[in-house]
């Protein structure tokens, strides 16, 4: 684990505390008095048993009692402590863990995510935070209240008997050893599970996403056989940690029965002998012995779990750490000169290169539009220019500055992308356009009207619901939604990659009306419908063919030349 990663662990683990030690110390407070109270009943129950065989009592009934009454009181109050410290303090160091782990996930560029695997978080976010609510957390309780058991029955067994304890303790140490041996292969496993978990959750995710696709083309049975591989091996992972465990309860529950059957065979000839073991103590010291024995076969357990939960919380710290950078230097926050691109070439991978040696100026405030046939590179161009891939050859420069020397997250306050395939979260339209923050209803009015969307808001409402990823809308209304929040963000560079595709032919026209109109930006259309009335309107068209810029200039200039974009145009 690098540096970076571990500040990140660091900063994890600190999520747990904050703004939470009280209710931690309160946790921890019920678990002190919770172990003097076990460790006073069994003194209670020896006086007892003592006072009934009339022989080394050191109370009366009478004190008795009076001491029964105030355990009692102290039981109530640890009860009140841990019902209201422990389940706050879980809810408080659950929900600062997994709000600053989806903060720093999405303080990442959109570049840097789309190369991780996203279901590496799902994962981590759910049931990893299970796990280490279970392994971890709870077990800063557990882990100490087994400790101080541990010893406080032991300093009594002492009290007691040194020769009795001396035999529990030797009784003990061969099943401890093999737990703690067979304990030390749970983190691996544990990992291992997680492991398997995200692959099985990224599995599972393709199935689910490219279910019409799956149905098409009828395989049923190939999806089914890929779905049941990833559960298998998820399964078989789960079930050799399973096993694990199983064998530390088991090695623990020896230790426990060969501790107490020791302890009786002793304690019973002690007493026979009259070595001052009374029958009291015998039956104390096999109580005691029985606490000892359920804590010590639970804290290799507990240490163990506790280890792999370590495991999962720096395996979420590393892929937090990983493609991040906060170098660079700022965007501009308004664009004066403009979008440069000097000898651009860019290839997905190494034998086919989709941009080659591409040279233009974007002025700014200027509207242009990129044209070209299916694959001639255009949507790659739109999507260098928002920084969604570093790999590039040449420059591409915003009012002097390198792209690749910007801060990623200032380059979103200089531009907003109009998409063509478009996401809708499970949410009304109003959130959907606003993405959850407030802005004036004059502005929002706006951009529903510019985008066409006043229809919808009429008919059904601002509040009505998209559906998962917009299933109640349709592929118009979906299309629209995403114009609306782009014109509302109003950035000065405004990328817009075949916004009106799934739009009839009056409503795209009337969208790109709205955003060529828009005064004070720099527009780049990406677009197949080569309509006269809007490339008339725009500054340059750029003519892309395999990748490579066949011919730029004015619409008049480019049909006067009759080479390939009039070609474009005509059979448009």
């Amino acid at each position: 684990m690098n540096h970076n990663a571990k500040y990140q662990r660091k900063m994890l683990i600190r999520q747990f505390f904050l703004h939470n030690h009280t209710t931690a110390l309160l946790g921890m407070l019920a678990v002190v008095l919770n172990t003097v109270l076990n460790l006073a009943i069994a003194w209670q129950m020896q006086q007892l048993i003592d006072i009934a065989a009339g022989s080394g009592a050191v109370l009366t009934i009478a004190q008795m009692c009076v001491v029964f009454f105030l355990s009692f009181v102290l039981m109530g109050v640890i009860m009140a402590i841990n019902v209201y410290a422990r389940p706050l303090f879980l809810k408080r160091a659950l929900q600062q863990y997994r709000d600053y782990a989806f903060a720093i996930l999405t303080g990442k560029s959109a570049f840097a995510f789309g190369r991780e695997n996203t279901s590496a978080y799902l994962s981590a976010l759910t049931n990893d935070t299970l796990s280490i609510e279970t392994n971890y957390l709870s077990a800063l309780f557990t882990l100490p209240a087994n400790v101080l058991m541990l010893a406080g029955v032991l300093g009594l067994m002492l009290y007691y008997s040194p020769l009795l304890t001396a035999a529990a303790l030797t009784a003990s140490l061969l099943p401890l050893g093999a737990s703690l041996l067979a304990g030390g292969r749970l983190p691996e496993q544990e990992k291992r599970v997680s492991d398997a978990a995200e692959a099985f959750l990224a599995a599972l995710k393709d199935m689910l996403s490219g279910f019409p696709v799956v149905k098409s083309f009828q395989a049923e049975k190939e999806a089914l056989r890929l779905f049941s591989g990833s559960n298998t091996s998820l399964q078989q992972v789960k079930c050799h940690a399973a096993r694990t465990r199983t064998a530390l309860q088991y090695i623990g529950g020896a230790a426990g029965n060969l501790t107490i059957f020791t302890v009786f065979l002793l304690g019973a000839a002690l007493a026979l002998s009259g070595r001052g073991v009374t029958a009291g103590v015998v039956m104390v010291f096999a109580q005691l012995m029985e606490s000892f024995a359920s804590s010590l076969s639970v804290i290799p357990q507990i240490w163990a779990n506790r280890k792999a939960a370590d495991a999962l919380i720096d395996k979420l710290a590393s892929a937090l750490e990983s493609h991040t950078s906060s170098n660079g230097v700022p965007a501009p926050s308004v664009l004066k000169d403009g979008i440069t691109v000097q000898g651009l070439s860019f290839a997905y991978n190494d034998e086919t290169p989709a941009l080659q040696d591409i040279s233009f100026h974007f002025a700014a405030g200027g509207k242009y539009a990129v044209a070209g046939g299916s694959g001639s590179g255009k949507s790659t161009l739109l999507g260098l220019l928002q920084g969604s891939h570093d790999g590039y050859r040449g420059r591409i420069l915003f009012d002097g500055k390198e792209l690749r020397t910007l801060r990623q997250d200032s380059l979103y306050d200089l531009i907003s992308v109009i998409q063509q395939d478009v996401f809708i979260f499970n949410s009304s339209v109003q959130d959907n356009i606003t993405m959850f923050r407030g802005f004036p209803s004059s502005e929002v009015d706006r951009v529903i009207r510019l985008a066409g969307l006043k229809g919808l808001i009429d008919t059904r409402g601002a509040d009505c619901p998209c559906g998962e990823n917009g299933n109640a809308l349709s592929g118009g209304e979906r299309q629209r939604i995403s114009i609306a929040r782009s014109l509302l963000q109003e950035t000065p560079v405004l990328l817009v990659d075949e916004a009106t595709a799934s739009l009839d032919p009056v409503t795209a026209l009337g969208v790109t009306d709205a955003i060529l109109s828009l005064d004070g930006l720099t527009r780049i259309l990406v677009t197949h419908r080569l309509e006269e009335a809007m490339l008339r309107r725009c500054d340059g068209i750029l003519a892309l063919k395999n990748g490579r810029l066949e011919e730029c200039g004015t619409f008049d200039e480019l049909m006067e030349r009759k080479g390939y974009f009039y070609s474009l145009f005509m059979v448009s």
